[in-house]
């Protein structure tokens, strides 16, 4: 059932993991995706395995967060948890396979690097081709810890990335919108067409790029699958 609070807003608890550790699962690693709607860069994902004995207070989907909060609760998140681990996979990738199979691509690259490894997994919703049993949640982000605390990791990860990458390219201004589709980043794709980086399977990006291309219809299908 979906943890709710009196005012029927959800609420991020650690129900879910308790059940499943109660029922004999060791090792419940949360996972989450961060940047399927950006038109720069890669999709990063995290996974997570909290420690029960070391719990992290204040746990949300990462979205809802102030960016210092976050950064606070990752730190924590990686000092107390059993295991962390990230995976990314870049936009030329992206472009390739699309968004949906490249998110689903960083998560298990994720999974897999843990150590130890899980014996089970929960999920925002996206089933994983792993050999474990696993259960996606609707908003899990918002209404599980582990999913909660791998969201939180990705997004401060994928965060520091498009700082460093606003070095390399500071027209397009990755900094403040961290590669999404704002004005601001419309307008100077506009002005300065796309870099190396952009995702030209997104349309915003791919109606600016300068070189003739053989455009095929699927890339409209690429951008569909969510916006997190």
């Amino acid at each position: 059932m979906r943890p709710e609070s009196a005012g029927g807003k959800i609420r991020c608890e650690g129900t879910i993991e308790r059940e499943l550790r109660a029922r004999g699962f060791a090792a419940v690693a949360g996972v989450d995706e961060v940047g399927r709607g950006a038109l720069f860069g890669p999709v990063v994902a995290a996974a997570v395995i909290l420690s029960p004995e070391r719990p992290v207070r204040g746990l949300n989907d990462s979205k809802l967060l102030e960016a210092a909060r976050r950064e606070a609760l990752a730190q924590r998140i990686r000092e107390r948890a059993v295991s962390w681990a990230v995976g990314a996979v870049d936009a030329a990738t992206i472009d390739q396979i699309n968004i949906y199979q490249a998110s689903r691509q960083a998560m298990r690259l994720a999974v897999l690097e843990l150590r130890p490894a899980p014996d089970f997994l929960l999920t925002d919703a996206m089933p994983l081709d792993l050999p474990l049993p696993q259960r996606g949640l609707i908003k899990g982000d918002a209404r599980c810890h582990a999913i909660a605390a791998a969201s939180i990791i990705a997004k401060v990860w994928r965060d520091a990335c498009m700082r460093e990458w606003d070095k390399v390219y500071p027209q397009y201004g990755l900094a403040a919108h961290k590669g999404y589709c704002t004005p601001e980043h419309c307008r100077a794709l506009a002005e300065f067409g796309p870099a190396p980086l952009h995702r030209l399977s997104f349309a915003p990006v791919r109606q600016h790029w300068r070189f003739p291309m053989n455009y095929n219809p699927q890339m409209g299908l690429f951008e569909t699958a969510g916006t997190a």
